[in-house]
């Protein structure tokens, strides 16, 4: 998929996009990992998640935040990067403004990025959390969480412990109106190393629930 260009808050957002490949095809925007980190949407998990999005019709994006790539600015705490998001996605719903549904899906600093996007974007109407960075940021701000979605960790996860994570799904879990899924992964490190086939299914199942069209969750 070539290379595309997005007009952001600091200039210019390098992304890769798949277009849609129908009318009313759904939207999905992936969110990679920590750029002082080395986090680019070119990570693995970040891509694989791409592929799965693609692979089922939806129109889909990735991007490099601010710093990253051929993306311009610096990094910026969050702050900036949450603007990115915000005008990554503006861009794909100027594209294909007849979308049937919205999906976020992130991965550790993307994934806190992702679920303060969909916060502030009622039209978002499913995420998926990959390792959400839930003892080094500040998650409080999901109050309440607007959409249904899954959180998906490792349970030897060396930089985020696991039960940060558990209290961050059992803390939304007592929301109305909404359903949180979690899937711990066992064996699974922060990187998924050896068990990305075991993420990648989590996230496979999840879309196949939701996206049935007899699935309850909206």
């Amino acid at each position: 998929m070539p290379a595309i260009a997005i007009p952001g808050p600091e200039g210019r957002i390098e992304a890769r996009f798949s277009p849609p490949p129908r009318p009313r095809a759904p939207v999905a925007m992936i969110l990679h990992p920590h750029p002082q980190a080395g986090g680019t949407m070119n990570d693995r998990i970040t891509q694989a998640m791409y592929k799965i999005f693609v692979a089922r019709g939806f129109a889909v994006l990735r991007f490099n935040f601010r710093g990253v790539g051929r993306s311009e600015g610096e990094f910026d705490n969050g702050i900036g990067e949450l603007s990115d998001a915000a005008a990554a996605l503006d861009w794909v719903q100027a594209f294909h403004p007849e979308a049937s549904s919205t999906w976020i899906a992130g991965f550790s600093f993307g994934a806190w990025i992702g679920m303060q996007l969909l916060m502030r974007r009622p039209e978002v109407r499913g995420f998926i959390s990959v390792s959400p960075p839930a003892n080094m940021y500040d998650f409080s701000f999901l109050a309440p969480c607007p959409s249904s979605g899954i959180i998906i960790h490792g349970a030897q996860d060396e930089v985020v412990s696991p039960n940060s994570v558990q209290k961050l799904v059992d803390k939304l879990r007592t929301q109305k109106h909404i359903t949180i899924h979690h899937d711990e992964i066992p064996r699974a490190n922060h990187f998924y190393e050896n068990e990305m086939d075991l993420l990648l299914a989590s996230v496979e199942n999840y879309l196949d629930m939701r996206l049935d069209p007899a699935c309850p969750i909206k």
